[in-house]
């Protein structure tokens, strides 16, 4: 590998790329952009596009893209070329500002969420200077957002965007009340945990389930599992060691700051996780991760499952979003040292504590999917109850704030918010809790719901939101009082009060969690179906047009693709189950009775007549096969009855209470039938084969 800092970032159109290529009155006007969130001087597209084509050719580059993140998932493309035709026969390399500003792909087979009709094509991008522009695969990807004709939102990156200025408001107002006139922008900052598998390519291609849904839909429990705990942060195999290193340099070239790997729980997954940064370029960076990840496994004859739950019976795969807000100078999460710096953050605290618990539907809308459902409505990495973690030392001080009670750690002195010495916090002043969905970790929030395979957009566009809005209340109240110090006091222990009952720090797996949960008044939405009409009640649709995030249109527009997605998912998986089932598992199924069968009849006719073994096997195997077919049948009429469903919603109920439980049914007959038909027989890849081989 190359010397490390001259590697990094060379593929990204950075602000040293910058520095060096653009005029100094120009990079300082971009540089405002960038930083402060400015409006763009159209008058600077032109010579910006002609350095960024000169930039880009010199790495190699022949074509650009807009880059953008529609709302399937994953991100989009459409390559041009930098050629224009001259009239001697031959090409010049152009790229103008026009080009650079907006692009036209067709939107008509993007989700639009009944925004438009599908025959209306046409759709814009436009260019995010707030994200470096890259080059990936020899072409020069400029990241952008991606809207209707009518202007409506088609993508993740433009409610994202509009986020971090809600929230840069709101906070900005309380900042000044605390005489901070310095600061000039609040963002929010991420670094992203992501946890995938990695298992051989020839294995995967021979499983029709992987294949078609990155997850499998049988399987029998292998005989080791992750029970002996001797994969987590064990030590690194050759070919995984090969694979990472491979990673990490595909990824740095892109100005990607990958900085820890390691074995994960369950036997062949692993983590990645990045250096933080603004949300908005770590979000783009997440998606490069995703797709990076894939692209190389495949040299190395692998295949990348981000899947939620590729393997029943083992731990899936989530992406921890550790989220905080900073300004120019400093972490606003800090608990810091000084009274005021205290006051602070507790008034910030106060707020986040707040918003995750008016706003408890939302966040679980945010990690919604069906294969996070295998984990959230699992119990699994954390549950579906929305709960925070604080630990036991900030959490004495919530307490003794609210109770009015004297705080151990400052002898027995009453706390008394901007004017007694509030303690030191250390960074590191608890015990990490694994199992809460939202945790304080010293001087950020770690949100453990987000699935391995989602954008972590969502979740933050829904957490910026939300802390914006707890802002502004406070910001309204506190504008307008006489006795700051005293109204900020009374605001932060009212408000504590109020929502203390989100805080848990306990263990959520627990029964008694679910039921103390259930006395406080907490939501449990275990599935996808069951949380998403939340998403468009009254007091959401508000909130995101209060602040402009989304508008109603949009709002309805999101909610039916995330209700579509769910149904063409869940249909997906059943048609493959089926599929399987039919050509594989049954023909297995009925050759391996034959091949018992004519074992008995040989013994018989060799005179031995001890075939009760052969009796016993046929008779479980044929009463099982038997079930099979039938609940098979079931399945299908199942599908066959979805055209009777009303609306969308029905139709996803439908899917989660019938056609789902009913395919649960099915994989728990196949599965049996796996542990009793020979291997040889069996027509994939056992769960043991897939999980060790690697």
């Amino acid at each position: 590998m190359k010397n490390v800092p001259e590697l990094f970032g060379s593929l990204v159109f950075n602000d040293k790329a910058m520095q060096e290529r653009l005029p100094s009155t120009v990079y300082k006007t971009l540089k405002k952009t960038i930083q402060r969130g400015a409006p763009l001087d159209p008058g600077i597209s032109d010579i910006v596009a002609s350095a960024m084509r000169d930039w880009a050719i010199s790495k190699g580059a022949t074509h650009f893209t807009h880059w953008f993140q529609p709302m399937t998932g994953i991100t989009a493309e459409k390559h041009d070329s930098f050629i224009t035709p001259t009239k001697d026969g031959g090409v010049i390399m152009e790229f103008s500002g026009k080009e650079l500003i907006k692009g036209e792909p067709d939107a008509s087979s993007f989700p639009s969420g009944g925004i438009r009709a599908t025959f209306e094509a046409r759709g814009y991008t436009a260019w995010d200077p707030t994200s470096y522009a890259f080059i990936k695969d020899g072409v020069l990807c400029i990241p952008t957002a991606f809207c209707a004709y009518g202007g409506e939102a088609l993508d993740e990156k433009t409610p994202l965007l509009r986020s971090m200025d809600a929230l840069n408001t709101q906070a900005l107002r309380i900042l000044r009340l605390f005489g901070n006139n310095e600061a000039q922008r609040v963002i929010s900052t991420v670094g992203a945990e992501q946890e995938y598998f990695l298992i051989n390519k020839d294995l995967f291609e021979k499983r029709k389930d992987l294949v078609y849904t990155g997850r499998t839909l049988w399987g029998a429990k292998p005989p080791k599992g992750q029970e002996l705990e001797d994969h987590y942060f064990g030590a690194i195999k050759t070919r995984i060691v090969n694979y990472m290193a491979e990673l990490d340099e595909q990824l740095w070239k892109m100005g990607v700051p990958s900085k820890t790997k390691h074995n994960e729980v369950a036997p062949s997954q692993h983590e990645l996780a990045v250096v933080y940064g603004t949300t908005n370029l770590s979000t783009d960076q997440n998606q490069l991760v995703m797709e990076t990840m894939k692209k190389v496994a495949i040299n190395h004859g692998l295949i990348n499952l981000l899947h939620e739950k590729p393997f029943a019976g083992i731990n899936g795969s989530g992406k921890h979003n550790n989220w905080s807000i900073a300004t120019e100078k400093a972490n606003l999460l800090d608990p810091g040292a000084s009274p005021a710096e205290n006051a602070q953050f507790l008034l910030f605290l106060a707020a986040i504590v707040k918003a995750v618990d008016d706003y408890q539907d939302l966040l679980r809308i945010s990690v919604a999917s069906a294969g996070n459902d295998h984990r959230l409505g699992a119990d699994e990495a954390p549950p579906a109850i929305i709960s925070m973690f604080l630990g036991t030392e900030l959490s004495d001080v919530v307490d003794s704030i609210v109770d009015k009670k004297p705080l151990n750690q400052l002898e027995k002195k009453a706390l008394e918010i901007g004017v007694s010495v509030l303690p030191q916090f250390p960074k590191d002043n608890t015990d990490r809790n694994r199992t809460s969905p939202f945790a304080f970790t010293g001087n950020k929030f770690e949100f453990r719901m987000p699935g391995s395979s989602q954008s972590i957009a969502k979740c933050n566009y829904i957490l910026n939101t939300i802390v914006a809005e707890s802002l502004a209340l406070f910001a309204d109240e506190l504008e307008k009082a006489k006795d700051f110090n005293t109204a900020l006091q009374k605001l932060i222990a009212k408000t504590l009060k109020e929502h203390r009952r989100i805080i848990f720090n306990g263990n959520n797996y627990s029964d008694e969690w679910k039921k103390e949960a259930a006395k406080r008044g907490l939501l449990n939405l275990r599935s996808t179906v069951d949380a998403l009409p939340y998403f468009i009640n009254e007091k959401n649709l508000k909130l995101f047009i209060k602040h402009k995030i989304l508008t109603e249109i949009e709002m309805h527009s999101r909610y039916e693709i995330m209700v579509e997605a769910y149904c063409k998912i869940l249909k997906i998986e059943a048609l493959a189950m089926i599929d399987m089932a039919k050509k594989d598992i049954l023909p297995a199924s009925e050759k391996y009775q034959k091949e018992i069968a004519k074992t008995a009849a040989m013994k018989l006719n060799a005179g031995v007549d001890a075939v009760e073994l052969e009796k016993k096997l046929l008779t479980k195997l044929s009463a099982l096969t038997l079930a099979f077919y039938n609940k098979t049948e079931e399945l299908e009429n199942k599908l066959l009855e979805i055209k009777n469903c009303h609306d969308l919603l029905a139709e996803a109920k439908f899917f989660r209470e019938q056609v789902f439980v009913t395919m649960q049914e099915l994989r728990s007959i196949g599965d049996e039938l796996e542990t009793l038909v020979g291997a040889e027989h069996w027509p994939f890849p056992a769960y043991a084969e897939i999980l060790f081989s690697v």
